[in-house]
């Protein structure tokens, strides 16, 4: 039996005014090459299949066609949902696709149950027993009680994800004992997990009051398939747990990362785990230097392009030259007549992020939300409790304010396109 692990495509993302449908397009087709070269007997995508809740037409048509090349393979695909999908989005298809070999689970089930898919061998022989759970929204699991403090919720909501876990994997148990089997147990998820590195296209998800669930927490199930955070690692546990990562860079801050799948290999009660490599599908590259040694660093990296690619680029300005106030017509003219696309400029900031007063002095374009925010937060006088209610009401907000932008953003480029 062979599984593929991925997850956080993002189908539909912007990434500073360019599109990533070309990229997502090269990924599906490769994926596919993959089930057929390396045999692969499932695909798992641990959710964040789209960037927004209202996925633009384009996104929802590279999700549907990848799953009609997907079927001459006979390959069983589980599609989880994660915190940037709509659960309706994800449900409006999720019969027909059941046709098309495709498993959608978009939210918790009324009954959980239905939650367990088994999975097939190449005989079609039952193989493995998935416990298939996607984000989890705090009302999913866990009902709202009057009067408790923020430590009283977060302990309260880890507990109820936990039990969820656990019901899902006795479940799972008790398929293999009404069988007389002993199948591989995989369970899913799509959280933060205490200790994981994250990027900064990461949007933090706060789940009631919980930032990040314990890895102990997981029931002891042969492999725990996670997404959500965009770097592929393993999980220092007793417990295999892993993240694939995203199958392209959503951030210059992940241009170096290896982006990669894993494939779990079950045969005789034996388990291997095994990374593979994906292409880099668009050059993109962060550089932080001074104006004079710009041109020597974006070299190196020009003569690594395939014939006809361009670079992305970010250029982080050390504090030497950050003070010159026409640095965007500078660096623009050094990198004149090259496959450069200069999407990002900024000055380098200490690592504190700086006062309120200091970011005034800064453009705009340079600052991240997060920046604005901690320089906001500093100005008051508040608890640690009183900061965690506002920075999740703020990171609720954000989310809202960015799907609504970009969702315009994909609604101007779909009208260009037609035009």
């Amino acid at each position: 039996m062979r599984i593929l692990h991925t997850s956080d495509w993002h189908l539909g993302q912007h990434f500073i005014g360019k599109s990533r449908a070309a990229e997502h397009a090269a990924f599906m087709r490769w994926l596919v090459a993959q089930v057929d070269e390396l045999s692969v007997d499932a695909i798992i995508v641990a959710g964040d299949i789209f960037d927004t809740a209202t996925p633009p037409s384009y996104a929802r048509e590279l999700y549907n066609q990848f799953i009609v090349e997907l079927q001459p393979s006979g390959c069983q695909l589980v599609i989880l949902g994660g915190n940037h999908d709509s659960p309706a989005v994800l449900a409006e298809s999720k019969q027909l696709l059941t046709k098309l070999n495709t498993r959608v689970i978009p939210t918790v089930q009324a009954d959980v149950s239905e939650q367990i898919v088994i999975l097939n061998d190449s005989s079609g022989q039952p193989a493995c027993v998935l416990a298939a759970v996607p984000f989890l929204r705090s009302r999913d699991v866990l009902q709202s009680q009057a009067g408790q403090s923020g430590q009283q919720k977060q302990a309260d909501l880890q507990q109820a994800i936990a039990r969820h876990y656990q019901q899902l994997f006795e479940l799972a148990q008790q398929y293999n004992q009404q069988h007389q089997l002993q199948l591989p147990v995989i369970m899913t998820g799509h959280l933060t997990t205490v200790g994981v590195s994250q990027s900064e296209s990461v949007r933090d998800i706060y789940i009631g009051t919980l930032e990040a669930f314990s890895a102990s927490q997981f029931p002891a199930a042969d492999y725990i398939a996670l997404g959500h955070i965009h770097q592929a690692q393993q999980l220092n546990s007793s417990t295999d747990i892993r993240y694939s990562g995203s199958p392209i860079a959503l951030s210059f801050d992940e241009a170096r990362q290896q982006k990669q799948l894993w494939l779990i290999e079950f045969n005789n009660q034996q388990k291997t785990v095994s990374s593979i490599v994906i292409p880099c599908f668009q050059p993109l590259a962060s550089i932080k230097t001074d104006l004079v040694s710009l041109p020597g660093m974006v070299t190196p990296l020009l003569a690594k392009l395939t014939e006809g690619a361009t670079l992305w680029l970010e250029v982080v300005i050390s504090a030497s030259d950050g003070y010159l106030t026409d640095l965007q017509p500078r660096v623009e003219q050094l990198l004149a007549d090259q496959p450069v696309e200069l999407l990002k400029l900024r000055r380098e900031r200490n690592s504190s992020g700086g006062s309120l007063q200091q970011l005034k002095q800064t453009s705009l374009a340079e600052l991240a939300p997060a920046d604005v925010w901690q320089a906001r937060l500093a100005e008051e006088t508040l608890t640690a409790e009183q900061q965690q209610q506002l920075s999740a009401l703020h990171q609720q907000a954000l989310a809202k304010v960015q799907d609504a932008a970009q969702q315009a953003e994909s609604e101007s480029q779909a009208g260009l396109a037609k035009a």
